[in-house]
């Protein structure tokens, strides 16, 4: 062979590969580049353009440093990071819908269960249709159509028609989905609204009938839950640590899981936020303290951070649930004079408090039958059916095989779901932010994305939005890092 055939065949993959490095190179690395320079400088758009003098200067760290102390900055990172709370549900949610799906296919669904929630969907859509002002004739016929339609189809086509309706809304355009959200919420004239009215009358008459119940019940029943949780979550980490499972850092996480929602139900009830912090802190390390020096019954002494990322994937769930708990105490209260005036639907787009919850609604819906139900379908159909046919064997029930079976085994695709979740939570949110609320009302729907897009387009001053986007990929590289050292121990083939 020549000497110059090598070259020649190197030259030739070089050539077939060109478009594609042209491409990366101008549409990727030199706007990297160009960002990465910018940020180090004082780049404004007004001031720095063809029909003025100014010289674009270097000021280093100005911009970082600036960044740093400005209230809006942090107010839109405190936004993003809220955001991610849907992210454990949004798994939940797209993982139940896998199972459904998995057990159509293999046609293990129960009827009557198949059944009974079928009915209730059903029932629910059309009371929501007849609130909103559609005829009876014309619900009956539209779910009564449906229902055939969906029920044939579904059984004939061994649960395909159910995967695609679920994975429909994965295909809908985004900014049509938000404009149709955006009327769904809709104070005045939306459906979700008119179907809530009737139901917050109804409960309005009741909290007027039983005040009593409403006004103490109610939060001594909340305040119940919570001890319980506490209880639990306690006896869950002192078992975990007995059993090896957990370490110290893993034991402080679920700790501090209790200790934040317990500071702010304080601080709710009017204590101070230095003596709440105190008066949690104390009892959470007086927790941290009894369980971690007790001695070990069993099980091998763990590392620091074993289970680690576990319990902060719990703590995720359970710190808006205790939070959410704490709320009903507070306001059970007031329930039976704001019942009095008469309970209005939200105002979900327009109010500080709702806006952020409606957009996370909106989020949960698309993303229980987006990619993440197609990954975690992939994941079940390559689980062995010989460890479900022992578990028969064994007597296992359905929950144990869910948590000894089919939980370890979609570990893998768990862990990358979550971080690509993670990931495109904090660079998203523009999109949505921009079409149905501008970034509002009081800035309390806007992310980091649309911070650095207001920044650089439309004030100007590109060199800060550079900045801005540099932290924002330093937080995924943080958030990634960490995902990769405490999210996938167990996530092993």
């Amino acid at each position: 062979m020549s000497a110059g055939r090598p070259v020649r065949r190197w030259l030739t993959g070089v050539g077939f590969l060109l478009p594609n490095i042209a491409g990366f190179c101008a549409f990727t690395l030199a706007p990297l580049v160009m960002s990465f320079a910018l940020a180090f400088s004082n780049w404004d758009i007004l001031r720095h353009n063809l029909f003025r003098k100014d010289a674009i200067r270097f000021v280093g760290l100005g911009n970082f440093s600036r960044l740093f102390s400005d209230l809006q900055f942090w107010r839109d990172l405190g936004n993003t990071l809220f955001f991610l709370l849907g992210l454990p549900f949004a798994i939940a949610g797209s993982l139940a819908a896998a199972l459904l799906l998995a057990q159509v296919n293999r046609r293990r669904v129960s009827t009557g269960s198949a059944l009974v929630v079928a009915t209730v969907v059903l029932v629910f859509s059309g009371l929501v249709l007849l609130s909103g002002g559609m005829a009876q004739r014309g619900v009956v016929f539209l779910f009564g159509t449906m229902a055939a339609a969906v029920l044939v189809s579904g059984v004939l086509t061994g649960g395909t028609l159910y995967r695609t309706l679920f994975y429909i809304p994965h295909f809908t355009a985004g900014v049509a989905t938000f404009v149709l959200w955006k009327k769904l919420y809709n104070p005045h004239t939306g459906p979700i609204n008119a179907a809530l009215r009737p139901l917050l009358d109804g409960f309005s008459s009741a909290v007027c009938a039983w005040p009593g119940f409403f006004a103490l019940g109610v939060p001594a029943l909340a305040g119940c839950a919570m001890v319980l949780l506490a209880l639990v979550q306690v006896r869950r980490l002192r078992r975990r640590w007995d059993d090896g499972e957990a370490g110290a850092a893993a034991v402080a996480a679920g700790i501090l899981a209790l200790a934040g929602p317990a500071m702010v139900f304080l601080h709710w009830h009017g204590m101070g936020t230095g003596i709440a912090g105190g008066l949690a802190g104390t009892v959470g390390v007086a927790l941290f303290g009894a369980i971690v020096r007790r001695p070990r019954r069993w099980g091998p002494i763990p590392t620091n951070d074993a289970g680690l990322g576990s319990e902060l994937s719990l703590a995720l769930i359970g710190v808006p649930l205790l939070l959410l708990l704490a709320g009903a105490i507070r306001a059970g209260p007031t329930l039976p004079a704001i019942a009095a005036l008469g309970i209005d639907p939200p105002d979900w787009l327009g109010d500080y408090a709702w806006a952020k919850p409606a957009l996370m609604l909106m989020a949960l819906w698309a993303a229980i039958g987006s990619n993440s139900m197609i990954l975690f379908l992939a994941g079940l159909s390559n689980i062995p059916p010989e460890l479900y046919e022992a578990a028969d064997m064994d007597g296992a029930s359905a929950g144990q095989r869910f948590w000894n079976i089919t939980w370890p085994q979609l570990a893998p695709v768990t862990f990358f779901i979550a971080v690509m979740g993670v990931i495109n939570g904090l660079q998203g949110g523009f999109e949505m932010a921009r079409t149905m609320t501008l970034g509002g009302p009081a800035g309390s729907t806007t992310t980091l994305s649309y911070f650095i897009f207001t920044e650089g387009f439309e004030i100007g001053r590109l060199g800060y939005a550079s900045a801005v986007a540099w932290v924002m990929f330093a937080l995924v590289l943080v958030f990634t890092l960490l995902n990769f050292r405490f999210g996938n121990r167990d996530a092993n083939d």
